[in-house]
């Protein structure tokens, strides 16, 4: 697994717990490759190269509080193209980057081009200000060769002043954000060499539970290859 910490002391911690479990994680922002702003807010998680929009976010139960800038910085940002040597082969990438999501498959498009399974935040409301929507990261991805499988996850919060069962976190109406995740287009898996329609049916399988797509790709492998790996895959699926 490769990680990107652009705090060096936290990178450092990272490479150090984790190195011996086969983890490296670099030093960069992973980005469009330009210069930006980083926007540090009250709850780190939140903080962002894109603007938290304080008029929104005041608008839900928490988000206000949590998305307050407490300071910005000047930063570089990396293109994971321009780190091609460093990363390697791509399997799965997961993106969790407030908003940046649509720049890092915009500027890792080479990087991204073999790779089986893109899992990455998105959102549904502008809580960072012109940050990009789920309506921009589905047409991004699909031109890179992907195909929208499902959400793994949706939140949101209530608006101001409600509460539902006395837990300010819990939506009642508005989803806010989610994760999705887009696979390698189903309709042309014979273009994917045999060992990756493998890969492919191991993360569906053990990642995602999309056992009708990790069939697939087996079936593909046995067609290409030889084999009833398919077979034995959905005789242990369905025996009782």
């Amino acid at each position: 697994m490769i990680g990107f910490e652009a705090q060096p002391a936290e990178c450092a911690r990272l490479n150090e717990t984790h190195g011996p479990a086969g983890h490296t994680y670099l030093p960069y922002v992973i980005g469009d490759g330009s210069a930006r702003t980083f926007y540090l807010t009250r709850h780190p998680p939140a903080s962002s190269l894109y603007e938290p929009d304080a008029a929104l976010v005041g608008m839900f139960q928490t988000l206000g509080e949590l998305h307050q800038v407490v300071r910005t910085e000047p930063v570089q940002t990396r293109r994971l193209d321009d780190l091609a040597e460093q990363v390697g082969e791509v399997d799965l990438v997961k993106l969790d980057t407030q908003g940046a999501e649509l720049d890092i498959l915009r500027g890792g498009q080479r990087t991204l081009r073999n790779a089986l399974v893109i899992h990455t935040e998105i959102e549904f409301v502008p809580l960072y200000k012109n940050q990009p929507l789920f309506s921009d990261i589905d047409p991004a991805a699909r031109a890179l060769g992907f195909q929208f499988l499902k959400f793994y996850s949706t939140a949101g919060r209530p608006f101001v002043p409600l509460v539902m069962n006395n837990d300010p976190a819990k939506r009642i109406s508005q989803m806010l954000w989610g994760d999705a995740v887009f696979v390698r287009d189903f309709m042309a898996l014979d273009a994917l060499p045999p060992e990756r329609l493998v890969k492919l049916a191991l993360i569906a399988h053990e990642v995602y539970g999309a056992f009708d797509l990790a069939h697939l790709a087996l079936a593909r492998y046995d067609r290409a290859a030889g084999g009833a790996l398919a077979r034995a895959y959905l005789a242990r699926l369905t025996q009782g």
